[in-house]
Parts: C-alpha cells; structure tokens; sequence
C-alpha cells in the first residue's frame, strides 16, 4: 500500500476512537444525571382575599404526581391536588414535592376591608336610617348592636333609634371590623301651655310639639281636681289646683291648672211671699254650670232643683244654691 492511502487511513481510524470515546462519556454521564429532578410551578406567588381558592399547578420532570403542603393551614390551606384556599390575613408558603425535587409558592391572604357610609350618625328617638357597607371581599356583613335599648340594627343594616343615649353598631365580614357610632338626641319638648284656668266641669286640650316621635305621656298632680287623657285633654272635677305634665323620652313639661271657684248671686237676694205663692228668682253662676238649691226650713218653704220656691206657712227661711263650694243665699220671709 502506498504511503499516501496509508496516511488518510490512520487519521480516520484516530478520529472515530476520539468520537467513540466522548460518546460513551456522554452517555455515562446522562445515566447519572437520572437521579436529580426538577419542578416547575404555574405560579411561584399569589395574592388573595380571605375566601377566594385557584388551583397551583405543577410539572414534574419525573411525571410522577408531587405532594402538596401549607407552612400555615390557618392562613391558607392547600388539598392534595394543589388547591389553595385562603383562610385568613397573612403569609404562608406552600411546598410542592417530589423525590429529590422540591418548589414553593408565597402565598399573601390580604386583610379584609369594610368602609361603612358613616362612621357617626345622630338622629332623633324613633326615625330610621340605612348604614351601608362596602367589603374588599365582596362578603356579606353581620351587623350588631352594642346597646338595643338606644338603637337597633337589623340584617339590613337599618338603624332604629329607641331612645335617647350612644350606640355603637358594628359591621363584621372575615373577622374583621367597622363601627358607626349611634347618637340618638335628647328631644326639643314644647307645650302650647303653661298655665290655664277654667271651672268645673270643663275641658281644656294641651298640645305638645316634640323631635322625638315618641308618643308623649300625660300625668295630673291630683286627679281629684283634674285629669287628662292620653291626648292631652283635660276635664276639670272641682276647684283648686293641678299640675298636668307631658313627658317625652325624660323631658318633662308642666301646664299649672286653676279650676276656679264659681261666683253665685241671687236677684233679688230678699223676698217676701204669701203662703201658698210660688215664685222663681234669677239665679247666676260664674262658671256655667247649673247650681244645688236648698231651703234651711222646708216646713216655711221648699225650693226644687230648677230654684222654683213654694211659700207654706209664715216665718223665715233662707233658700240656698250651691256649686262646686260656692254658696249664695236668698233671704226668704213668708207672711
């Protein structure tokens, strides 16, 4: 053979023994590469509200299913199939394993927020008003009151005013918290009257004008005199004095009532009959009402209830009308 095929014979005898060698290191060293695996996550962070849940993916270089874990279940959890649940405010990491692999994803549960419409609110005793709630959830709220005897709320975030002092109504989503305080005013109470007078008898109605929209309570001082009604009218029963008060949510107001004593006259105030003469004098009472009428000595003469006076027999006798402890007198002679 000659020397110049020789030559390009050895070269390429070399170069395949080269190739071979690196070949076969090749594949020794992808064998041992075998025994370390990856994972690749969908997402290595996540933000959520308290309540909302998505599914964590995860490919695995070994095809195998990886296990799934939380650093903090109370804040968010984690199933076996990579769905996260966030549970409440704060941070937890989840781990997603397989053998010789391992990944994370930060998980970050923010806290929740409510906006109330109002943070105060006054009003007066018995009027309504609506307290909205605005949640960064989008949850639905509880609302409480700390003092139902002041004010009330109900499912609807609807403020009832009870009577007059503080309330404060909280709105609860997520365990978190929005308060409103509840002032609920002492009421304006005024009475068309102070004072009044009037006889026996007779009635007089007292209005009040009040904020509240409490019904108002009416009490007399001494009923023997006077009374009054739940409407504020007032009957008058016999002279002297009565204080009538209104009360609205504690606010009292006061009306001081004169029942006045009636005055009678007689006209004439003397007389002289005959026996057996019947005669009927003018007789006037202050007030209105009509008068009791009596004689002293019925045998001289008698009186009847409308005042006729009958002479019987000659002597002396006064004849009297009476109403409500007033008296007057007519001086009767018979003869």
């Amino acid at each position: 053979m000659s020397r110049k095929i020789k030559f390009p014979f050895i070269f390429l005898l070399s170069f395949l023994f080269l190739f071979l060698s690196v070949f076969n290191n090749f594949i020794s060293n992808v064998s041992a590469a075998s025994d370390y695996n990856f994972i690749i996550l969908g997402k290595y962070s996540k933000t959520l509200n308290i309540g909302d849940e998505f599914l964590l993916t995860a490919f695995t270089s070994n095809g195998k299913k990886p296990s799934f874990s939380s650093s903090n279940s109370k804040i968010a959890s984690v199933s076996s199939n990579g769905k996260v649940t966030a549970k409440k405010a704060g941070n937890a990491s989840i781990a997603v394993k397989i053998k010789n692999a391992e990944a994370t994803c930060r998980i970050t549960v923010n806290k929740t927020v409510i906006r109330l419409n109002k943070k105060t609110h006054s009003m007066e005793n018995g009027y309504s008003f609506c307290l909205r709630a605005s949640v960064s959830t989008g949850h639905e709220v509880t609302w409480k009151s700390n003092k139902k005897s002041v004010a009330s709320v109900n499912e609807k975030g609807v403020v009832t005013a009870k009577k007059p002092g503080s309330a404060t109504i909280t709105a609860t989503a997520d365990k978190t918290s929005a308060t409103c305080k509840i002032t609920v005013l002492t009421p304006k109470v005024t009475l068309n009257r102070t004072k009044a007078s009037c006889y026996r008898g007779q009635t007089i109605t007292l209005s009040v004008a009040s904020t509240s929209k409490s019904r108002p309570k009416w009490k007399s001082s001494k009923k023997s005199v006077a009374t009054v009604d739940e409407n504020g009218k007032v009957t008058a029963h016999k002279h002297g004095t009565a204080v009538i008060t209104v009360t609205v949510d504690n606010v009292r107001k006061t009306c001081l009532l004169t029942v006045k004593k009636p005055k009678i006259t007689f006209q004439p105030d003397t007389l002289t009959l005959k026996p057996g003469a019947f005669f009927t004098p003018s007789v006037t009472v202050s007030s209105g009402n009509k008068p009791v009428f009596s004689s002293s000595n019925i045998n001289i003469a008698d009186v009847d209830e409308n005042g006729k006076i009958h002479a019987r027999q000659p002597g002396k006798a006064y004849i009297y009308a009476k109403e409500d402890g007033a008296k007057a007198s007519l001086i009767l002679t018979v003869r």
